[in-house]
């Protein structure tokens, strides 16, 4: 149970911060607006060990734990059945998901163009692609009836939703309004 008496940045355990945040139980950590110093959780592209990063040095290209590989990488992640959960729900990170296919037309032409944005996006946002062909379960579960459909998660919930291909400028600017 957390001490009342702590103070409101004072540090708490990883297991307190990802149930409550940092502002305890009562508080909802995702509308809670992360300051320089607080650290946020990424989930490593690589081995998904998740980790600890204070979002002052996101700019400095962190290196997991884990495997010392790139924790922020200048491409989509692909995600598959296996790790779309823990990727979207443990990422302090916004994360956008490209629904796509691979004989769609329109989401093959949105591919360089959702490269891109990750590049442009790299520190504010994970990036990351599903094929709906591979993933039927994940996609019926999130209602994709067209592709491409970008899908972004804060905290393991939807919280925006875009159908059709854009080009990266407009993609950035969906991804900077959230």
């Amino acid at each position: 149970m957390r001490d009342p008496t702590r103070r409101k940045d004072a540090f708490y355990p990883l297991r307190t911060c990802l149930k409550f945040g940092t502002g305890g139980p009562n508080s909802n950590p995702m509308s809670e607006p992360k300051t320089s110093s607080e650290p946020i959780h990424l989930v490593c592209p690589h081995c998904e060990a998740l980790n600890r990063v204070p979002a002052s040095r996101l700019e400095e290209s962190p290196r997991c734990g884990s495997c010392h590989d790139a924790l922020l990488a200048d491409h989509p992640l692909a995600l598959d059945e296996k790790n779309f959960q823990r990727h979207v729900d443990r990422n302090d990170l916004p994360v956008v998901v490209d629904f796509w296919a691979p004989w769609c037309g329109p989401c093959l032409s949105m591919a360089p163009e959702f490269e891109r944005a990750a590049q442009t996006l790299k520190t504010s946002a994970r990036l990351a692609k599903l094929n709906t062909e591979e993933a039927q379960a994940i996609a019926g579960r999130y209602g994709i009836r067209s592709i491409p459909t970008m899908i972004a998660f804060r905290g393991g919930r939807e919280i925006a939703r875009h159908s059709g291909a854009i080009g990266a400028a407009q993609i950035v600017r969906w991804v900077e309004q959230l």
